[in-house]
This record gives C-alpha cells, structure tokens and sequence, in this order.
C-alpha cells in the first residue's frame, strides 16, 4: 500500500481465527496487548434505517480490560503507522440481545499471561478467548448522539430511545468533556 491514508483500519478481529489470519498472526504472537475500557457500544438493528446504540458496562462499575493486538505497518517508503485492534468473541446472554459479538475480557489474574509473548505461545492463552462471566455486564439504550464523533460528553451514555425525543432536542451540541 503506498498511502497510508488507504490503510484499512481494523479495529475488531475475531478471536476465532486471528492465530490464522496474516494480519493478525504474528501480533498474537509477538504483540498481545491490554485495552482498558469503562465499556462499550453496540447498536441493535431492526427494520428502520437507523439501529439502537446501547451503552454496555460492567455491571458494578469500574474499569475492565479487552484482549488487544498492536502491529506495526512498515511503508516501502520506510515510514511505519502503529495498528491495534480489539479480539471480539460470540456475545453471552448479558449483550446478545443487541449484538451477536462482544470483545473479549482478560480478567485481572489473567493480565500476566496474556501479556507473555516471551514464554507463552498463543496457543497457551486460548482459554482466555471466551466471553465474559455471565451477569459482568449490563446493558441498556442511549440516544444516538453517541453516532456523532463530536460529542464527548457524560450525556451520550444517558438512558435514551432513538426516536424518542424531537430531532431538534436530540441534535444540541453538548460541551465537549471527555469521558473515559
């Protein structure tokens, strides 16, 4: 690839072939990463155009850490651009009901040996690819100002129904904080 801006950016690979597929292959070799995350979004489709964002979050709060992959993309050119993604897994019952796939969750005792490219092969941490404990995650609709780059603030993860509010009311420009 000559222009870097043409790169495809991926930012989910399924855990289910990524020891496979050549671009991720030798990242869950050599380049096994951790993503802390408060949660995540998924929009449930159905028949209008638009889906239903939900916000989903451990259900008691806090941080959790997504399995994760770096790889380094070299230019003929010599420059490089540094990728990531997030390995995502079949959801359990706690996210199914909005998406049919999740990221995978590297509980706390796992950290080390996920992160071990030095002793550890991939094939030594194929356990930890599974979904999340049921009942770790909890989730529910907000509006869809979280579609909007743009907006950053505590408000795009308030309870909210896509369509439930007036276009005007739903499309105010909030103050631009940003929530981790």
């Amino acid at each position: 690839m000559k222009d870097t801006r043409e790169f495809p950016l991926l930012f989910n690979a399924r855990s289910e072939g990524a020891t496979e597929k050549a671009s991720f292959r030798t990242a869950m070799r050599h380049r096994r990463a951790l993503v802390p995350a408060s949660g995540f979004y998924e929009w449930r489709q159905s028949g209008g155009k638009r889906g239903q964002p939900y916000w989903v979050r451990p259900r008691h709060g806090g941080l959790v850490a997504f399995a994760g992959l770096i790889e380094t993309y070299a230019e003929p050119g010599g420059s490089e651009m540094d990728t990531g993604a997030i390995l995502t897994v079949n959801a359990n019952t706690d996210v199914a009901h909005s998406h049919d796939r999740m990221p995978v969750v590297i509980d706390p005792q796992d950290f080390a040996r996920w992160l071990d490219c030095r002793t550890l092969e991939p094939r030594d941490g194929a356990d930890l690819l599974g979904p999340a404990q049921l009942d770790s995650f909890e989730a529910f609709p907000v509006s869809d100002l979280v579609n909007e780059v743009a907006n950053t603030g505590p408000e795009i993860q308030k309870r909210g129904v896509v369509g439930a509010e007036p276009e005007k009311a739903r499309r105010q420009n909030p103050a631009r904080t940003t929530v981790r």
